[in-house]
């Protein structure tokens, strides 16, 4: 099995808390890692687990091993018996491990029934951080699901094909979506074709036939499932007009490629929208680093109306720091120099230029380098 790096923060949750929470995507990983986890499995979408977990209900909570529910929130009223049996002894650490793929739902159960008596972890596809040894280049081509032919020696988008049918026309509707899965499918290549571009609802409307409203609940239902990032602004009160509105992002690249029509053979460095590909994919790598790592993080992104910019800003406990992301091996002093602009606006404690830089720069405030180093760098400092 793949090393997951949020296993150890699992734990340490575990240690603390009498249950977990992991969240993420539909097949990143999920029931792999909690399966070699914990000795007792029962996954919740499906009913005959339900009735053997019924049975079962008395030997598992007197049990000293971990219990693993997956999909929990298929099953609303597991939360009102856990709460019971977790307040019944709320000394015992360690208890239980909840998996879900919606958020939204599953959130809510959380803060209703088993707030302060759970961690939350949320799992991403894997990431460079995980696969030290992988070529980045196929990484960003098929992105990181572990079925999505990245731990394989075959490239091929077929995997992908599958599972984003199965999302629009299964998995959505039955998680309560209410969009037609025509409809569904066009929005996911309309976001592809607007990746790292400002949101526009009201043009996706137009497009789809549905109300500027309609269309916000439906983003928002797709990034509740993991699916999309919509990265908002940040916010200041500065003399220059800052932009309000977020910007939006397929979250795995190699979903955003095969909605972008690629296959085994495209060659990403010739494709129009390259740039905001590079952009989107490092935007992830950098958050999943940080997230397997249990660092809490701010990620925000800075323009103002006048075209000043930077990619990303990331508030990391009492520190900022701006990152511009730039698909080049040679980036330009005008770069740092409006990360500086950016600096005297806002403040920050380090200036990144990310790139894919062979010299590479981690230290002091003024950072120069490709995504191996600024990985390396993070890791260091914890």
């Amino acid at each position: 099995m793949q090393t997951r790096q949020s296993e150890a923060m699992i734990w340490r949750h575990l240690k603390r808390f009498p249950a977990a929470c992991i969240v993420g995507p539909r097949q990143c990983g999920k029931t792999t890692l909690a399966k070699a986890m914990g000795a007792h499995y029962f996954d919740l979408e499906h009913t005959p687990d339900r009735l053997r977990l019924e049975t079962r209900w008395t030997e598992m909570m007197e049990g000293k091993d971990l219990v693993v529910f997956d999909e929990a929130q298929c099953w609303p009223e597991l939360f009102t018996r856990l709460r019971s049996e977790i307040d019944a002894d709320r000394q015992r650490k360690g208890r239980f491990l909840l998996l879900g793929s919606v958020s939204l739902e599953l959130m809510k159960q959380v803060s209703e029934s088993l707030a302060g008596r759970l961690a939350v972890v949320e799992l991403t596809p894997l990431h460079a951080a995980e696969l030290p040894e992988i070529n980045l280049n196929k990484l960003w081509k098929l992105g990181g699901f572990p079925e999505g032919g990245v731990l394989d020696g075959e490239e091929s988008f077929d995997w992908h094909s599958s599972y984003l049918k199965l999302m629009a026309r299964r998995d959505l509707p039955q998680w309560g979506l209410p969009a037609e899965p025509a409809v569904t499918e066009r929005l996911f290549k309309l976001i592809a074709a607007k990746h790292g571009s400002i949101q526009n609802a009201s043009e996706f409307g137009a497009a789809l036939g549905l109300s500027h409203h309609t269309v916000q609940s439906y983003l928002h239902y797709l990034e509740g499932v993991f699916l999309i990032r919509r990265l908002q602004p940040y916010h200041a009160k500065l003399k220059n007009r800052l932009i309000r509105t977020p910007k939006l992002y397929w979250r795995d690249s190699g979903l955003l490629h095969r909605l972008l029509g690629c296959n085994v053979k495209t060659e990403l460095a010739a494709m129009p929208w390259v740039g905001e590909s590079w952009e989107g994919w490092i935007i992830e790598q950098v958050l999943a680093c940080y997230s397997s790592l249990g660092i809490e993080v701010e990620a925000t992104f800075f323009r103002d109306r006048d075209g000043l910019e930077c990619d990303l800003v990331l508030d990391i406990e009492d520190k900022r720091e701006l990152i511009e992301i730039k698909l080049t091996s040679h980036p330009a002093p005008e770069d740092l120099t409006k990360l500086r602009k950016i600096q005297s606006l806002i403040g920050a404690d380090r200036l990144v230029l990310l790139t894919r830089c062979a010299d590479v720069v981690t230290t002091g405030s003024t950072w120069m380098t490709d995504l191996r180093g600024y990985i390396a760098a993070v890791n260091a400092s914890r």
